[in-house]
């Protein structure tokens, strides 16, 4: 094939720079991938260098035939640069959570119906406006001199292009943005005293061939339209649906952004240890994740009345709280390693429940789901969330991550496909489908009533 019929996507994440070569016939046609380092000069800091990010894009490249780029990538973190577009500091991530009191203050400053209404968030300290501010009191040298603000993937473009620019995804995430009118809010950045000067042009992400990950791997996956679900069982666990109209919850316990799709939005819970959780219990187990399930698949659901909170890094969908910790809860002598396993995948499933109930609050009603991350290759967890949720869950021949969806963004904007609908409806399959057990169903809703005690209890022990 010739060079110009590939589409590249660029995922610029924690870790490293994740990079695919798509064709619109032929599917997956070479992937890259270069890691860097993650700095954490104090603890609850989170740090990078920029020019890291470029020299493993740049890598990643090197690597893939040539074609037109889309970018996706970690949302949040802060890059600033002076008047000679030099890098000022590291970029402060996404996970970084030094900015409790500017959260505060923002909240105070703007009030927080108020804030809500115009950036569907409340102040979170992984946000990038309340970076902004601790820089202007804990680094005011540094601030004085900030002339540009980017979020890192769109560090690696103005790199590519020498282009200043932004998608409206990915500016959602900033509490900078009015996410109803799609543009950067006024009456923020005047509370704030933040200079709209700083602040790079902001575009559809069809237009710009960019977005946040987690609208990029939801395009993915399918999810253009209101309808289905995506469900990722990464690292951390989203719960991601399309909403037709701009409509935020109240108290902000789910992010409403605009999607990578021009004229919809989407509401996101996220909890920080889905697959997390399984990464952890199997090392304390001491046994493979194969063996695992297997010895799970022996309990029934429920497991005899054993639950398990996920809290182990704390939570952000429903409850918003960093200090919060996990448990088991109600464990006896006859429990075994099976059990504490089938807790775990029941825990986070009732995790993910937890966001996809308010989702149904703001209007969704999904059929389906599209569901995506490293847990998807458990056959005994899909079915536990599955009939969980109680939503059909489908499988998709799409790589994993936001690359690829950055990669159909690139072949909008390039022409290859008409809008982002064309680019699902030509590139994403699905593979397989994974139906709610009904013979699980009475014990599960049992099971998910007396999992919803559970943070309470914990939250007056902390």
């Amino acid at each position: 094939m010739r060079n110009q019929e590939a589409l590249i996507g660029l995922d610029v994440g924690t870790s490293g720079v994740k990079a695919i070569a798509i064709s619109p016939d032929d599917g997956l046609l070479a992937t890259a991938d270069e890691g860097y380092a993650l700095s954490t000069p104090h603890p609850g800091w989170s740090e990078q260098h920029p020019e890291d990010w470029w020299r493993a894009a740049e890598a990643c490249l090197a690597r893939l035939p040539a074609g037109p780029v889309g970018l996706a990538g970690q949302m949040h973190g802060l890059v600033v640069l002076d008047a000679a577009d030099r890098v000022l500091r590291p970029a402060i991530l996404w996970n970084d959570q030094r900015t409790a009191a500017e959260c505060a203050e923002i909240e105070d400053r703007i009030g927080l119906a108020r804030l809500i209404a115009l950036t569907g968030n409340r102040a979170l300290t992984g946000f990038t406006a309340p970076k902004l501010l601790w820089l202007r009191r804990h680094e005011p040298d540094v601030y004085a001199r900030i002339a540009h603000m980017l979020l890192p993937k769109d560090y690696v473009r103005f790199r590519l292009t020498g282009e200043r620019a932004i998608d409206v995804a990915d500016a959602s995430g900033t509490l900078l943005f009015d996410v109803a009118r799609r543009r950067w809010s006024n009456e923020v950045c005047d509370a704030l005293e933040i200079p709209l000067g700083w602040l790079p042009t902001s575009y559809e992400s069809t237009e710009i061939a960019g977005a946040g990950d987690q609208a990029a791997a939801a395009l993915g996956v399918g999810i253009d339209a209101p309808g289905a679900l995506s469900v990722v069982l990464g690292t951390s666990g989203v719960v991601f649906a399309v909403l037709p109209e701009y409509a935020p919850d109240a108290q902000a316990r789910v992010h409403v952004f605009c999607h990578a799709v021009p004229d919809t939005w989407h509401a996101m819970g996220v909890m920080l240890s889905a697959a997390g959780s399984a990464a952890w219990l199997r090392g304390v187990l001491g046994a493979d994740h194969a063996q695992l399930d297997a010895e799970a698949a022996r309990w029934d659901a429920g497991v005899d009345g054993l639950l398990f909170a996920p809290y182990l890094a704390g939570e952000r969908t429903p409850h918003a709280d960093p200090d919060v910790r996990g448990a088991f809860a109600g464990l006896a002598l006859h429990h075994d390693r099976g059990a504490l396993w089938r807790a775990m995948l029941e825990g986070v499933a009732f995790g993910l429940r937890d966001s996809l109930e308010l989702l149904r609050a703001l209007g969704v009603d999904p059929a389906s789901a599209r569901v995506s991350g490293g847990g998807a290759r458990s056959a005994l967890w899909l079915r536990i969330v599955a009939s969980v949720l109680g939503v059909p869950l489908e499988l998709t021949a799409s790589p994993e991550g936001s690359a690829f969806g950055a990669a159909l963004l690139a072949g909008v904007r390039a022409g290859t496909f008409a809008d982002a609908h064309d680019a699902v409806a030509r590139c994403v399959r699905p593979t397989g489908r994974v139906d709610p057990d009904p013979a699980w169903a009475s014990a599960y809703a049992e099971a998910y009533d007396r999992f919803r005690l559970l943070y309470p209890k914990l939250k007056e022990m902390q």
